[in-house]
């Protein structure tokens, strides 16, 4: 009876590890489990490679409207080979005691990344902030750091970028006085400005106070420089700014690009020394096409690609919008385009489109495809 009743058991066991470890390919849009049996809640999220694991961080949706605003924080997976992934728990956790805090419960917390500096030994997070009832006026940069991948990690600071510096290509007419009818905010959006940003020079008005910053992405160059992608100006312009040298705050030197060309949703990666972006157009929740540009340098040129997506549904980037590139590790060239498929109506059940990156030249291709492995 005790053997028949160990061997049960252990043959449950198996049931439950053959279950946890099932998955063999990618199944774009489909209700995708983590070990724990539940849909993954990393939406805008992006992914750190360190020492062998996968690490993926995202928003932590609940139910409702009311998960359109940050009510728990950023959660974070661990995997090996990106198919399956472990729950970590929440990595970096709102703050549901002080009103006054920048990261309180309720506030606007978007797109978290993470990168590893190897100097300081610490994982550095940073994330689109707004501060909680003030709409999208804030236009932040959060800061947290930890000592472990999967945290906790604190919560440091929030700024505007380059508080007092010009960007590297600045005009002369930039640093002309800013017109007294130029507003200290607009709406935010695409087609809310009276004029081009460079008419009414957004770039001065912000100069002091610090630059807008609100979807955004991180990059780590191969001398360890990092990069931090966002975008600016009223969304209407991309700005890419170097940080410090340990990662927590900027340098000071800053490139903008594509001005009035309204980008969101940015990424920044590198394949054989030129660097590409993949970005969506300004239409809120709603879906479009895709955006790509390439360089050789970081701080430009930059040139316009065209959607990367092709195929039915190309036009709408296969109802989705991207939030990173992944680099296969130990795969050579294997890029992962990382994008949510967003329902603001009910946020927790976003779902997440992996698909191939492929590159005809220098431009980037993306076609759909219902299931997929590396």
């Amino acid at each position: 009876m005790i053997r028949s009743l160990q061997l049960f058991i252990l043959a449950i066991i198996c049931v439950l590890n053959l279950n946890a470890q099932s998955l063999k390919q990618f199944t774009p849009g489909e209700i995708w489990k983590d070990n724990n049996g539940k849909h993954i809640n990393a939406h805008g999220g992006g992914i750190l490679f360190h020492q062998g694991v996968y690490y993926w961080y995202g928003e932590y949706k609940v139910g409702g409207k009311i998960g359109n605003s940050a009510q728990v924080g950023v959660s974070c997976y661990s995997s090996r080979d990106l198919y399956n992934w472990k729950d970590e728990g929440i990595a970096l956790k709102v703050n549901e005691t002080d009103p006054l805090s920048d990261i309180s419960k309720g506030c606007v917390l978007e797109r978290p990344k993470v990168i590893y500096n190897a100097k300081t030994h610490k994982y550095v997070m940073w994330f689109h902030l707004e501060l909680k009832d003030k709409g999208y006026e804030a236009a932040r940069s959060g800061v947290a750091v930890s000592d472990s991948p999967a945290g906790p990690f604190t919560y440091l600071k929030s700024f505007r970028p380059n508080a007092g510096y010009w960007p590297v290509n600045v005009q002369s007419f930039h640093k002309k006085p800013v017109a007294s009818t130029v507003k200290a905010s607009y709406c935010g959006g695409k087609g809310c400005l009276p004029a081009p940003p460079d008419s009414i020079n957004l770039l001065g008005r912000d100069f002091k106070g610090g630059q807008m910053a609100r979807d955004m992405n991180l990059f780590v160059d191969e001398d360890g420089s990092a990069y931090h992608i966002y975008s600016s100006e009223e969304n209407s312009t991309l700005q890419i700014s170097k940080l410090s040298d340990d990662y927590l705050s900027y340098s000071g030197k800053y490139f903008r690009l594509f001005s009035g060309r309204y980008m969101e949703g940015v990424t920044l990666f590198k394949r054989e020394g030129k660097y590409y972006i993949i970005a969506s157009d300004c239409t809120g929740w709603d879906p479009n096409a895709a955006r790509s540009a390439v360089a050789d340098q970081i701080f430009g040129n930059w040139t316009e690609l065209g959607n990367p997506a092709m195929g039915k549904d190309s036009e709408l980037t296969f109802h989705s919008q991207c939030t990173y590139v992944l680099q296969v590790q130990g795969k050579k060239d294997c890029y992962i385009y990382m994008g949510d498929r967003w329902n603001p109506e009910n946020p927790i059940d976003g779902r997440y489109i992996w698909l191939p990156v492929e590159f005809e030249g220098d431009k980037t291709v993306i076609r759909w495809k219902d299931s997929w492995r590396l």
